[in-house]
């Protein structure tokens, strides 16, 4: 791995490739947003967009989506994977809400891991984005480009690259950190053709240094 202070000069270059990156789900409240995270596992932004967009005209609190029957709601997202799974979830996370919070959502990562369908993740985007308290959540892209800068080990759980890049980044960032890593892993360093070609890192990746070696053994 690299040190701490090669992580944070890595991650400030990236800053600066994206200096206005922000959360892509679309969402007017924290309500809203906890769902979209739910819905977006294993699904891309644009795509939990375009459902949301009629979802959350028909359905704006608890109480509407225990209104119908599971079935509806399954018909309603079945657009995006998971769906039963997740359709599920919102009604159990609906009536927990309703059952032990008012009808809102939490405001500490503990309760709002305590809903359903909500994990880890979800709760740091819901604590960062809508309440704004410093939180680094990390997905797929996160968890990449952590492992293939060097950042974080291999072998390193979620729950370990988190607590690495939270020690590598200034608390005050974290919020900011989170969304300019996951742009660079959604534009620039894609999972499967990364643009090693045109990257300011790419002299200290070890994945594109792996990838580059390659492509001189087999031409």
């Amino acid at each position: 791995m690299v040190s701490n202070k090669k992580a944070l000069e890595m991650v400030d270059v990236i800053a600066e490739m994206f200096p206005n990156a922000e959360c892509e789900l679309v969402h007017d409240n924290a309500f809203e947003l906890t769902i979209a995270v739910l819905l977006s596992a294993q699904t891309t932004d644009i795509s939990v967009n375009k459902l949301t967009k009629p979802l959350f005209e028909k359905y704006k609190t608890p109480e509407d989506y225990l209104s119908v029957d599971i079935s509806e709601l399954e018909n309603d997202i079945r657009t995006i994977g998971l769906y039963r799974n997740k359709a599920k979830n919102i009604q159990k996370l609906s009536q927990s809400l309703l059952d032990k919070f008012d009808g809102k959502i939490p405001r500490t990562h503990n309760e709002l891991e305590s809903l359903a369908g909500v994990g880890r993740k979800t709760a740091n985007v819901v604590m960062s984005v809508a309440f704004g308290e410093p939180s680094l959540a990390v997905d797929t892209h996160v968890e990449r480009i952590s492992k293939r800068l060097g950042i974080c080990r291999w072998k390193d759980n979620v729950r370990q690259v988190e607590d690495k890049l939270c020690k590598v980044v200034p608390r005050e960032r974290w919020n900011k950190t989170h969304h300019q890593l996951i742009f660079f892993g959604r534009y620039h360093c894609l999972a499967r053709k990364p643009k090693c070609d045109v990257c300011p890192l790419f002299e200290e990746c070890r994945e594109g240094q792996k990838r580059y070696k390659a492509s001189l053994k087999e031409a």
